[in-house]
């Protein structure tokens, strides 16, 4: 592992990103992180924003890029970062997002259960350091905030993150949604390590300010705009009748790793405990569900074939937003309209009329903050600076109700 390789990656977004050490090269080699490439960074917001079309392995490559500029400027400004950290913090970031599932957060809710993409990032992560004896055990330390430089675990995961900066500055320019560009690189400019945890200089406030309003902005008219909350929740309501029609055995058509997560019930335990679990998991990707959907379109169960029909041909359901919940009068009679018009059982009508919440708090002051450093050596919390933006509006929690049905 002595010999350098380098590596110039060319990202639409910050034009060459630098692989230049030989565990990052392999790492990135390897066959779990390849997956990406097969993953949408923003599932089905393509149906949306046509441009919407790049991959986990896209975002967390422009992740690994702000963590090499963020770490070069801290140690410019006479942090002590070693050689051995600076890799492990960049490997970090680079496998924040490996446990992710086909379209994301869909397979969460459907074809594992009670385990989290965090969860199962976890066990790959532990997984792959077996493999390579034991050289992400720093990696390991920082992601989980074992280590004692706690910025470095700040810079992976918290409300000022390398994560948030790319994909935000990503999908803006990839959706074409102006509204969610920030000054990354000045705030990289602006942060700063003071008493081991990571800050940000007082002249950055207002970009700073910028970054939670942006993140507010495409959330709501990117990540959560109605028909991204269409689409996304009819691929849940999919794979929730599949794996329901699996366990009565009814035979569907899928790929071997598919057909693995469909007839059996998989969860936590089982990927702790079964060694191919967690090798099935890695075999599942975007082309795998987008294939089946496409084939269940002909089955001969009415729920199913109909959503898949819709979803491959872009028939999305029609949302209501609303700031309290619909009455149960008007669920009902949607699901007895949709039951006369396409002949389906009630059991079936549940999966073509349904309610849920979207909800965001675009800065939590609870959780951990984001602390400014002023000149005169104080700490506070962006939130609670005078006249700050951030304390009067972005900090309150917004919840939205929306029911969805086909379109009649």
């Amino acid at each position: 592992m002595t010999d350098r390789k380098r590596k110039i990656v060319n990202d639409p977004v910050y034009g060459f990103i630098t692989i230049d050490h030989p565990l990052i090269f392999s790492l990135i080699s390897h066959p779990y992180y390849q997956r990406l490439r097969r993953i949408h960074q923003m599932a089905l917001a393509h149906l949306v924003y046509p441009g919407a079309m790049h991959t986990r392995f896209h975002h967390s490559m422009g992740a690994y890029h702000l963590m090499s500029c963020a770490l070069s400027e801290l140690r410019g400004k006479g942090v002590v970062i070693t050689e051995e950290e600076e890799v492990a913090a960049k490997m970090a970031i680079l496998l924040h997002d490996i446990g992710h599932g086909p379209y994301s957060h869909a397979l969460e809710h459907t074809l594992v259960e009670d385990v989290s993409h965090e969860e199962i990032s976890q066990l790959l992560m532990q997984t792959l350091n077996r493999e390579m004896n034991g050289a992400l055990d720093l990696t390991l330390a920082i992601f989980n905030n074992r280590y004692p430089k706690k910025f470095l675990h700040q810079l992976v995961s918290s409300q000022l993150d390398v994560d948030r900066m790319d994909y935000l500055s990503r999908d803006s320019f990839y959706t074409g949604v102006a509204e969610g560009v920030i000054s990354y690189d000045r705030i990289i400019k602006m942060l700063i390590v003071h008493d081991g945890e990571l800050m940000v200089e007082e002249k950055g406030i207002y970009s700073i300010e910028k970054f939670i309003v942006a993140r507010r902005l495409m959330y709501w008219q990117v990540y959560l705009h109605k028909t991204v909350l269409s689409a996304e929740s009819m691929l849940v309501k999919v794979l929730r009748r599949a794996k329901m029609l699996a366990g009565r055995g009814v035979e569907l058509f899928a790929s071997p790793a598919l057909r693995y997560f469909l007839y059996n019930h998989i969860g936590r335990e089982e990927f702790e405990r079964e060694e191919g679990c967690l090798g099935q998991f890695c075999l599942l990707d975007d082309y795998d569900i987008m294939g089946a959907i496409k084939v269940w379109a002909q089955h001969p169960d009415k729920a199913l074939s109909l959503i898949c029909g819709w979803l491959v041909n872009r028939e999305l359901f029609k949302v209501q937003l609303s700031d309290k919940p619909f009455e149960s009068g008007l669920v009902e009679d949607l699901k007895q309209k949709v039951r006369e018009r396409w002949g389906l059982t009630e059991e079936e009508a549940e999966y073509l009329v349904f309610t849920d919440t979207a909800s965001l708090k675009a800065y939590d002051a609870d959780d951990e903050e984001i602390n400014i450093l002023f000149k005169d050596g104080t700490v506070r919390d962006i939130s609670s600076i005078d006249n700050a933006l951030i304390s009067h509006t972005l900090a309150r929690p917004i919840k939205k109700f929306y029911i969805c049905h086909p379109k009649f």
